[in-house]
């Protein structure tokens, strides 16, 4: 018996492997690219009707999957039929191809390959769209005499609506049901249909630019040959300018109905301004068959690490970039130092569940960022709201302040909408009374409202999908840690988490009650080192008002992204990918996803990082520090933040003592370690000139390939000094080595962020506890020189000239022997699988053309595996 199930359990983990290794080679074919440039803001102007009209896109050239800004000036203001769009409103689209010669003033392309139509089909009581404005329908006129009329599609039949085609960039045409064809849909497309120009004529609108990982059937950034010569594919932004004359210049005669039709109809499709879009590679990575150095750890790394990686890729080197929760990451460097360069905000060592190693360890700072509280909030003004409150209707709100307590409302399901249903019509389900008189969310809780005035004249339908939650990431994180420590250093929001409601009388949800009288488990809730997002509340349901026969719960209605970096597209894209509509005609019948909120009152919330807020445009609240000042997250401020960092070992910054004020609380110091006892010299070569980049021009901000993205503040000189300390460290190395190189064993013990001799510690350095480096580094330049010098014979030189063909430096790199792994792991799970709350962090492709790592100690699993072996 016991044989058997081994043999079994062998052979679920081949068969797991070999699936796991087919999906990760799926999954690696499309990886996502570098880091974008600067200096490319275009302005085009209008034509026509719309001759005043001036449209600017903030960045046109380096482009990879992010949000460009594209604003106006000189139009008209939005009218509206209704709640309908009727006139002076701009949409905008991306396409594919080459200029179809139509204008020869504004080269662009042909309507025919441009992503646009994918509106919603059902449930459009509440869009803003007339069925022809927001699709490809279009009426025939062989001499058309209305905007929306075509001048050739729909001849076939001229009584009834006709579509404009759609060509993919493979040849591929749809000619029917284009609103919810095989390439895009709403829930893909990236098109703007109604974007509002405001009373003073100006607009502005968040574009997501997609490449050709996000949008095959367009293909941007996908690598062309022409005479012999290979680039990326360019696209173009198209703009399409909607008006109040008609045809014959008169103005529509109707007011009280929508007069616009499709963009893409000849008649519109006259006023088009396209703007050409030049990416950076997709699909293509380094040279093939060069050496891989694997770096691996906190996400807050990622953006610098794409960037670097397309200057160091030059060299020939490739510098692998797997993302992983940094206490996995931790644990995984401790029991293995061979696994190579890991990115960390805490010293090995620092989590209760793992012991530093013995020997050696150097850390070496690279980049400082922090966690984000981002947002996409646009104005609805209630009935009655102030004239300065009502002409801002549809505009986005920049900036809100928020406290420790009211985060710690959101992350613990307190407001009253968060267990949806729990609470109808003034009836609270058992054990729910709590919730009765709590706000419904945050936009009308007194204490958000009193530090942002406006939202008592905005309407927000607060729901799951609104500002009841924040979205949240899976997994362990420093990050989450962070948000913890921020939130239990404030007194009201410990006061708030142990059971005493705050001055209005709203109550936390007990399930995160750190009283364990008032804990419905008995247990208290406890914060203190928490390092991730749980969702504790059991509460599950029929959701009211659906007719569903299955029930939700809590990470149904609040689900889980797979990083900071999807919570953050997501919340460009206004998605929080609840699953609110019942699909009772499906099979079997199933909740499905509604897509992105409806223009003009789009309300998502999320934590994630500065790197990716900035990449996708997204607001970020300002929050309140330790000195009582709302500080938001920017360069200077995370610099200030960096200036209280302390410990004994790797020097952190923490909430409560990022005292200055203008200090911002969550900002994160992210230090690379490395073992070099446990690995080859070469590797500790090639290292060092990681590190060495990275304090040199890595540390010069900017956006083009090799630079310091948005998102993160340049490190001080005296924090780069002890990065080149480290460098030093690595070059230099005498003790014990993989290969057996080296001089004997210096003394091992627990090493710091020191620079001093053997054992010492210190926060000036770069390794300490083993061998001593006794040197001064390189020897860092007050500010980082645009151009970084190597030291030792096999150091990587860089070059400052081109790009990579695409972002090696992504953990698609891993999705092969990655997924093998995680195959592996299903298939020997398997018999354990079940329950109805999941835990276990999985390694997941993400929208972006990124991927997470999060793999935590499975000790559960370890102990029913070992029951089965003999």
């Amino acid at each position: 018996m016991r044989r058997t199930r081994i043999r079994n359990a062998l052979i679920r983990l081949l068969a797991g492997a070999t699936v796991g290794a087919l999906a990760g080679l799926a999954v690696a074919q499309t990886a996502p690219t570098a880091a974008a440039a600067t200096d490319s803001a275009v302005t085009v102007s209008g034509r026509g009707e719309f001759k005043d009209m001036k449209f600017t896109v903030s960045q046109t050239k380096n482009l990879t999957s992010q949000a460009v800004t594209v604003s106006w000036t000189g139009g008209t203001p939005t009218t509206f039929a209704g709640t309908q769009f009727n006139t002076d409103f701009v949409q905008i689209m991306q396409c594919w191809g080459d200029d179809d010669g139509t204008v020869p003033s504004n080269p662009g392309p042909a309507r025919t390959q441009c992503q646009y139509g994918g509106s919603p089909t059902t449930d459009r009581s509440s869009w803003p769209g007339n069925a022809y404005d927001d699709t490809r329908q279009v009426f025939y006129s062989a001499d058309p005499t209305n905007y929306g009329q075509d001048n050739r599609y729909g001849a076939a039949n001229p009584n009834a609506p006709g579509e404009v085609p759609f060509k993919s960039v493979d040849g591929t045409t749809v000619t029917t049901n284009t609103q919810n064809n095989q390439f895009f849909n709403y829930n893909t497309s990236n098109e703007i249909d109604f974007a509002r120009t405001s009373a003073n004529g100006t607009g502005q609108e968040y574009f997501e630019v997609q490449t050709a990982n996000e949008a095959p059937h367009l293909g941007c950034g996908e690598p062309v040959t022409t005479g012999g010569v290979t680039r990326p594919r360019s696209c173009w932004l198209v703009i399409v300018p909607q008006g109040h004359l008609d045809l014959d210049g008169k103005p529509y005669a109707d007011k009280s109905q929508v007069n616009a039709g499709s963009p893409v109809s000849s008649t519109n499709w006259a006023n088009r301004v396209a703007i050409k879009l030049d990416f950076n590679s997709v699909g293509t990575n380094c040279a093939l068959g060069a050496d891989e150095r694997p770096t691996t750890g906190s996400e807050l790394v990622a953006d610098a690490m794409t960037s670097w990686q397309a200057q160091l890729c030059s060299s020939g080197k490739v510098y692998s970039y797997t993302e992983l929760g940094e206490p996995d990451t931790r644990s995984r460097l401790s029991n293995d130092g061979s696994s190579g360069l890991a990115f960390t905000t805490r010293a090995l060592g620092a989590d209760a569940s793992s012991a530093a190693p013995s020997d050696t360890t150097t850390y070496a700072p690279v980049a400082l960022s922090g966690a984000v509280i981002g947002f996409t909030i646009e104005r609805r003004p209630k009935a009655g709201a102030p004239e300065s409150i009502d002409k801002l209707a549809g505009t986005k709100v920049e900036s809100i302040k928020l406290t420790p307590r009211l985060v710690a409302k959101l992350l613990t399901e307190s407001y009253r909408s968060s267990p949806w249903g729990a609470v109808i019509s003034g009836t609270a389900a058992k054990g729910y009374g709590w919730a009765r008189n709590n706000p419904a969310g945050l936009a009308s809780d007194p204490e958000f409202i009193a530090l942002n005035p406006e939202f008592a004249y905005l309407s927000v339908s607060e729901t799951p999908s609104t500002d009841t939650d924040l979205m949240t990431a899976l997994g362990h994180t420093d990050t989450a840690r962070a948000l913890w420590q921020w939130i239990i250093s404030d007194k009201d929001a410990r006061q708030f988490l142990a059971g005493v409601p705050d001055d209005d009388g709203m109550r936390v949800n007990p399930y995160y009650s750190t009283n364990a009288d008032l804990n419905p488990t008995g247990l208290a809730f406890d914060p203190t080192n928490l390092d991730e997002y749980p969702k504790s509340d059991p509460w599950c349901t029929i959701p009211p008002g659906t007719g569903a026969t299955l029930k939700q719960c809590m990470t149904d209605f609040h689900p889980y992204v797979e990083d900071m970096h999807s919570g953050a597209l997501h919340t460009r894209r206004a998605d929080t990918l609840w699953k609110s509509s019942w699909d009772a005609l499906a099979s079997p019948p199933a909740f499905k996803s509604t897509g992105p909120q409806t223009v003009g009152s789009r309300f998502v919330i999320t934590i994630t990082d500065a790197a990716s807020a900035a990449r996708y445009g997204l607001q970020t609240a300002s929050l309140r520090n330790a000195a009582g000042t709302f500080v938001a997250p920017a360069p200077a401020s995370l610099t200030a933040a960096a200036n209280s960092a302390a410990g004994k070992n790797v020097a952190e910054i923490t909430p409560s003592g990022a005292t200055a004020k203008n200090a911002y609380p969550l900002a994160q110091l992210v230090y690379a370690a490395v073992r070099p006892a446990k690995i080859k010299s070469a590797a500790r070569t090639d290292y060092a000139a990681l590190l060495q980049y990275a304090a040199g021009t890595g540390q010069v901000s900017g956006a083009d390939p090799g630079r310091l993205p948005a998102g993160y503040a340049p490190l001080s000189e005296k924090l780069r000094a002890q990065t080149l300390k480290a460098v030093q460290a690595l070059l230099h190395y005498t003790g014990p080595t993989a290969d057996g190189s080296g001089g004997p064993a210096d003394g091992g013990g627990t090493d710091t962020s020191g620079g001093g001799p053997s054992g010492t510690t210190g926060v000036d350095g770069g390794t300490t506890g083993g061998a001593g480096t006794g040197a001064g580094g390189a020897g860092a330049s007050a500010s980082p020189s645009a151009s970084a010098s190597f030291d030792g014979g096999k150091a990587l030189q860089t070059t400052a000239a081109g790009n990579t063909p695409a972002d090696p430096a992504n953990p698609l790199r891993y999705a092969v022997p990655v997924g093998a792994a995680l195959g592996a792991v299903a298939g020997a799970g398997a018999p354990f699988a079940g329950g109805n709350r999941l835990r276990l962090p999985l390694r997941l492709p993400l929208p972006g053309g990124r991927s997470v790592t999060v793999v935590p100690e499975l000790p559960e699993l370890s102990r029913r595996l070992r029951r089965l072996l003999p």
